[in-house]
């Protein structure tokens, strides 16, 4: 099974930076030509370039590797062949889905598997660039035979290596199916054939997109009133940089941590068969300048990606299809309503459950056919720790690791208090017993309130 390794090098020198700002702007002319073609094919009503046509018009016309030329085409016909097929399926879709216009400045290089090599000897990664260029060499410690690489800029020059040594099971892991509710402040909820749900949060992703939006604006307006080219305008663009790529590696981890729960607890319960809802739909309405802005920034195309990706290392079957109407119907007695909050009651029958298993539950008779009563046991989650000064304390650590699971009746979470560190056998501190607040039987320390303590006046 083949998979993309991110790695981003380091200590890239200035020469190097150069060249690769001049070939991925000479990657964006080859792209704006090409889709100049393309668009004149179309507005003529003639037949579309293919493959060989795309080929004889570019060859020995841009500095670049004869086979970066050529992926760049098959890029540009992957793309056209997409949306076609998008606007064929989905007539609607025809009113915002356009074919490729734009004209790019800069854009990614590709090489196949067959014109990289790599010597683990030296560490050293390969990239040709054409006859009578030198070639691109990054040092590089892989654990793995590289294919085919693909060079980007994300605030910063990353490799995007394609791998194909990731194990695979034989089995799928049974014959149960799920469906998965995605969302933005629970990233998902699980709800199996076997009675049983899962909802892994999604606040921490959220939190951290947020705090970066107040950090970037407050660079901008620092910004505003700076010269441009100046050194304080600099040294705001690298922080700038810095916050962005500090913020997309905390979400990328959580992301993984929350899509691997999710498999994870369809593997153990014997899921065979996945079934995500699009939620793509929510976008189309305007609910206000707060609102727009959470949904601009819930990455839930991203989200299905991750698990459809780890379900095929699993050999689970996954396929994603339309989740409108899931969330506002009552799954005993079909009653549609307006919910708000996170729990979902109904107003004509006696039914109280959570709002995202609701959603995810009423997804099974569309995608299997086949109705499911409500999950009985229904377990929270968080993806992983939450990066972040403060955050990784002694305390919070052990409250996380804590199981939180919810109540039967209505899937709303149980109030636990940490258990009591097992504290050492030591002896009492010199001049008196030891504090209350270190006793073994207490569940909690007491907090300090600051104040000294005084003596009682005598009468």
């Amino acid at each position: 099974m083949k998979a993309v390794s991110i790695l981003r090098p380091k200590q890239i020198s200035p020469g190097l930076q150069a060249t690769l700002r001049d070939s991925q702007k000479e990657a964006g002319r080859l792209w704006t030509d090409i889709v100049a073609l393309h668009r004149r094919a179309r507005a003529e009503r003639r037949n579309w370039p293919s493959r060989s046509e795309l080929q004889v018009a570019t060859k020995g016309r841009y500095r670049l590797h004869s086979q970066t030329v050529q992926m760049i085409c098959h890029q540009l016909l992957a793309n056209v062949e997409a949306t076609a097929t998008r606007r064929q399926n989905d007539p609607r879709s025809r009113e915002w889905l356009r074919f490729p216009h734009k004209e790019k400045r800069f854009f990614p290089l590709y090489w196949p598997a067959q014109a990289v090599s790599y010597d683990a000897a030296s560490r050293r990664l390969v990239l040709p660039m054409g006859r009578g260029r030198k070639s691109l060499v990054f040092k590089l410690d892989l654990n793995f035979t590289p294919g085919s690489v693909k060079l980007v800029w994300n605030e910063g020059h990353e490799l995007h290596i394609v791998r194909s040594d990731v194990a695979q099971t034989e089995e799928t892991p049974g014959t149960e199916r799920a469906t998965i509710d995605l969302g933005e402040i629970h990233l998902g909820a699980v709800a199996t054939s076997t009675g049983k749900a899962l909802v892994v949060s999604g606040r921490g992703i959220r939190s951290h997109k947020r705090l970066l939006s107040k950090q970037l604006s407050e660079i901008a307006r620092r910004r505003s009133r700076c010269k441009k080219g100046s050194r304080q305008s600099l040294k705001l663009q690298k922080a700038r940089q810095k916050r962005s790529l500090l913020t997309s590696r905390r979400v990328r981890d959580l992301r993984h941590k929350a899509t691997t729960r999710i498999i994870r607890f369809c593997a153990e319960a014997g899921v065979g068969e996945i079934f995500i809802g699009d939620p793509r739909g929510v976008r189309d309405k305007d609910v206000g300048r707060k609102q727009n802005g959470r949904m601009a920034r819930w990455e839930m195309g991203t989200d299905m990606s991750y698990i459809a990706h780890k379900a095929k290392r699993l050999r689970m079957a996954c396929f994603t299809g339309d989740e409108r109407g899931t969330s506002s119907q009552c799954p005993q007695c079909d009653h549609r309503q307006k919910v708000r909050g996170r729990v979902w009651r109904c107003r004509s029958c006696s039914f109280e459950g959570a709002r995202d298993v609701v959603g995810a539950v009423n997804m099974h008779p569309l995608a299997f056919e086949e109705a499911v009563m409500f999950p009985v046991e229904i377990t929270y989650r968080r993806p992983g720790r939450m990066g972040g000064r403060g955050m990784n304390t002694p305390v919070l650590a052990r409250s996380r690791a804590l199981e939180r699971r919810s109540r039967p009746d209505t899937g709303l979470r149980e109030a636990e208090r940490p258990l009591a560190p097992q504290l050492l056998e030591t002896a009492p501190p010199p001049g008196g017993t030891r504090d209350r607040s270190q006793a073994p039987g207490n569940s909690a320390p007491l907090r300090s309130t600051g104040r000294r303590k005084t003596q009682p006046r005598a009468a």
